[in-house]
């Protein structure tokens, strides 16, 4: 049974060795208590400047399938990003689609430490412990990005992000080459600058390797589609 917490989910392997742990840092829009969104941002909610759309559901679906842990945020971006070290000028993003966010308007340096204390850190200490009780598995976090950032259509589908561990990218991108999808690396940006700061720094930490996934959410919110993604990560997932 899933673990809850009121910032993260945690849910333990089924099985003895898993090849993967997965993680998903942008996994929901919810605010926990003691936050809502104020009537200007209720344009956001459900959008991808919130939450990575579609990839939780795949997420959960992957560590059925593998038996591997998973540690998915149980908060949205907006209120503190999770995939970002504490001095990156978006742990808190102040601006969306070039409108001020007024969740994150003249936030006190109370209410930030509030956000770090009551869902980041809960976050990444449920993500360490859970690397310390897997030993060997690789980090895989799950995102999934828009398909039009800022008027800009994306024609790539899935992207492979790394910071430390290119020749573990390499890999991952020649088995999902030739599948019926526009696979590449390194897009739609680059898993270094602090951009996979999560499943970098515990992966570092624990002596692991680390990649991050970003499948484009059209494909997600695609029912087929979303099952076939599903098979290919888990294949994926065994060749890592």
């Amino acid at each position: 049974m899933n673990r809850l917490h009121p910032a993260v989910e945690v849910i333990p392997a089924s099985v003895e060795s898993s090849p993967v742990i997965l993680c998903c840092e942008h996994a929901s829009n919810a605010l926990p208590a003691g936050w809502r969104w104020p009537d200007q941002d209720l344009r956001l909610v459900g959008m991808h400047w919130a939450i990575d759309l579609g990839i939780a559901d795949l997420t959960r679906a992957l560590a059925l399938r593998l038996g591997a842990p998973a540690v998915l945020a149980r908060f949205s971006r907006l209120l503190i990003d999770a995939n970002r070290p504490l001095d990156s000028d978006t742990l808190i993003r102040a601006v969306a689609d070039g409108q001020p966010i007024g969740l994150n308007t003249d936030v006190t340096a109370e209410d930030r430490q509030r956000r770090i204390d009551g869902c980041y850190m809960p976050y990444h200490e449920a993500l360490d412990a859970t690397i310390a009780a897997n030993p060997g598995a690789t980090v895989l976090a799950m995102h999934s990005f828009t398909p039009l950032y800022e008027g800009q259509p994306r024609a790539v589908e899935i992207g492979v992000l790394f910071d430390d561990d290119e020749a573990l990218a390499h890999k991952a991108f020649k088995a999902l080459q030739g599948r019926g999808y526009d696979v590449r690396m390194e897009e739609p940006w680059s898993g270094r600058g602090g951009f996979m700061f999560s499943p970098q720094s515990h992966a570092r930490r624990h002596g692991r390797r680390a990649l991050e996934l970003e499948l484009r959410q059209d494909l997600l919110l695609d029912a087929a589609k979303a099952h076939d993604l599903l098979g290919l990560v888990e294949e994926l997932a065994h060749v890592l």
